[in-house]
């Protein structure tokens, strides 16, 4: 036990090492990645249906935030409610019917800037990791690729897109359907969204602290000692 405690020990050290090493890198990739998700919903939304968006909303969200703390009794109840607060919303109206619908529209949410935000911290350490490890190419290539499963998965069910056929609420089902899957299937999907974010972010601390422990392993490898 004081054998895995050490080890672990170690691991955590190597991490933090790392990052004060690579902090900079790390904000610019999380930064990336925030910004390169919301342009690859919203290339996806322009791609699939064929339109470019033709409006764009812009919502006081410090203000809103700042009545939903004043007016909401339960405290519990207030960071969920925030967490769905939009900042912008784009997409594509159509004026067919009366004052006009919309369509499909991407809705850009503080929260999710912030999770997809950690999730890029979280991927730039790992590949800093990952090119730093001397081990074998087919460890390489598993660290990798458990890294870039781990971001598929976080990215995937914190998409923020809206599509009037999946009810005009933003969700990361809305994808499913864009790819063909029933709509009534991708909904019943809807709420393992959660899980399947919780497990992208589990894989990918794993495969950082298994990074961290290989090296820690090389730099000092931990010794048993006997006594006669």
């Amino acid at each position: 036990m004081a054998k895995e405690d050490t080890l672990m020990q170690a691991a955590i050290s190597v991490i933090i090492g790392q990052v004060r090493l690579i902090w900079p890198r790390m904000l610019l990739w999380g930064l990336a990645f925030a910004i390169l998700s919301q342009a690859v919903m919203l290339l996806a939304l322009i791609a699939r249906f064929g339109a470019l968006p033709n409006y764009v909303t812009f919502y006081h969200w410090i203000g809103n935030v700042a009545w939903i703390i004043t007016s909401t009794p339960s405290w519990s109840d207030i960071p969920p409610i925030i967490a769905d607060e939009w900042l912008i919303e784009i997409g594509r109206m159509n004026y067919d019917y009366g004052t006009g619908i919309s369509e499909w529209s991407l809705n850009v949410m503080p929260s999710r800037l912030m999770l997809l935000f950690g999730l890029g911290a979280l991927i730039g350490l790992s590949a800093d990791l990952v090119r730093r490890e001397s081990c074998s190419i087919p460890a390489r290539r598993g660290a990798t690729l458990a890294t870039g499963a781990a971001a598929m998965l976080v990215a995937m069910t914190n998409a923020t897109m809206s599509w009037v056929v999946c009810c005009a609420t933003p969700t990361w089902v809305v994808g499913l359907s864009m790819m063909g899957l029933g709509v009534s299937t991708s909904l019943a999907l809807e709420r393992l969204g959660p899980v399947f974010s919780y497990l992208g972010f589990a894989l990918l601390i794993a495969t950082i602290l298994g990074l961290a422990h290989r090296k820690s392993a090389r730099q000092s490898p931990y010794k048993e000692t006997t006594h006669a």
